[in-house]
């Protein structure tokens, strides 16, 4: 052991065992009986183990009569103990101005070599990883590593080429004070929060679904414009009756975990956008039942009771969901690095590259290839963790406010 010249040091105690009420309380009694200060400690319990580690400071005779006092009380309790002592360092400055990240990654089955090819891509890039935790468990898993040194834009593209071979999801973030506060959350709204195309259900209400499919999949793969696609589309539901509205509204399935999601940000007080290429008078019922305020759709003509084939207002397309997005953070002063974008078309390309987070909600290859990160999960509320919120967190919520089982719908909507 080195001393320091003052007869100060720093002593590391880890205690690891089976986890019980009173462990906690009785490692830093046992530290109370001396001078001694605490400098820093971290607990950590998994599948009923708990490991907990604790820096304590202090004159060198204080911490040698701390020493038998804490073996003692590790015998007590049946724990591993180990204690290490070490030289009492100056307070360091060596990370100020070091980048700082958080890398998220989930998979319905996260294998070791995921974990190791990961890992060595933020070690070659100069990262050291100071924390690992997990997330969630279900639907996914989902475990977050924290740590300095990599520059986040260095990481992010290897990290997504090598996430695709991996068939894991990862996301790449910065890690510091100005992340923190309100949100503004902008969603698509076909096969994102639904899993439909309402063009498409009202399509089949006129029985022209195949025609209309084909140009949907076209346009949402960019193969041609979105706004004359919607023009072709809409122009084939001329002379629907208006009541095909309600019946639509009737067959909207939405995402898996929708609902989880909307409600757990309104809760943290985001702010939530709905935008979408498709119909207001059958997304704002939606909107209004999930509590988002802020919806931005195409609005179908109606004259007599019945669909004209038109359009009519501000077309809300490719450039024009970008502008929303841009529109809405002035409006509500929240910065661009805290705008997220979902969604899983061409049409969503803009606004996921102006987003301070784009995300690719199982997505067409034009949107993956612009977005920060891609979700393959089936399941909105996934995209919670790559925000850092944790399931655990989302359940005590839920607790709180008497929801006590997960939701199903009878559209068949997974477990949220």
């Amino acid at each position: 052991m080195t001393t320091h010249h003052d007869n100060h040091a720093t002593m590391l105690v880890t205690l690891s065992g089976r986890d019980r009420p009173g462990i906690t309380r009785d490692l830093f009694t046992a530290c109370s009986a001396q001078a001694v200060a605490v400098t820093d400690v971290d607990q950590i319990v998994m599948r009923d183990r708990l490991t907990i580690a604790a820096s304590v400071d202090g004159a060198l005779a204080d911490l040698e009569r701390l020493r038998p006092a804490i073996e003692q009380m590790a015998h007590r309790s049946s724990m591993d103990c180990t204690i290490s002592m070490e030289e009492k360092a100056a307070p360091s400055t060596r990370n100020l101005g070091v980048p700082h990240f958080q890398v998220t990654v989930m998979s319905a089955r996260l294998v070791p070599e995921a974990i190791a090819k990961i890992t060595d891509v933020i070690a070659d890039n100069g990262g050291n990883i100071d924390r690992i935790r997990r997330i969630a468990k279900y639907p996914v898993t989902a475990v977050a590593f924290e740590g300095r040194g990599a520059e986040p834009d260095f990481i992010r593209r290897p990290l997504a080429e090598l996430a695709s071979s991996l068939s894991v999801d990862v996301a790449v973030q910065e890690r510091h004070l100005h992340t923190r506060g309100q949100y503004l959350v902008v969603l698509d709204v076909d096969s994102t929060v639904i899993q439909d195309e309402v063009i498409d259900l009202l399509a089949a209400q006129s029985g022209r679904h195949d025609e209309v499919a084909a140009v949907t999949a076209q346009a949402m793969a960019g193969e041609i414009d979105f706004t004359e696609s919607l023009h072709q589309r809409v122009a084939l539901l001329e002379g629907l009756p208006e009541s095909v509205l309600d019946t639509v509204r009737q067959q909207i399935r939405l995402t898996p975990g929708a609902r989880t999601f909307c409600r757990t940000l309104n809760r943290l007080g985001y702010r939530i956008a709905f935008v979408s290429g498709g119909f207001g008078q059958v997304i704002s019922p939606l909107a209004n039942e999930l509590g988002v305020v802020e919806i931005r759709a195409n609005t179908l003509e109606v004259d007599g009771g019945y669909l004209t084939g038109r359009v009519v207002g501000d077309i809300v397309d490719r450039p024009g969901k970008r502008k929303v997005l841009e529109e809405l953070a002035v409006r509500f002063g929240i910065p661009r690095h805290r705008t997220i974008a979902i969604g899983d078309g061409a049409n969503d390309v803009d606004m996921l590259e102006a987003a301070g987070l784009g995300i690719a909600f199982n997505a067409k290859p034009a949107a993956r290839a612009v977005a920060d990160t891609s979700v393959s999960a089936p399941y909105l509320d996934s995209v919670l963790f790559l925000m850092g919120i944790t399931r655990d967190e989302i359940e005590r919520a839920d607790s709180l406010d008497g929801i006590t089982a997960p939701e199903t719908t009878s559209t068949g909507d997974w477990p949220t």
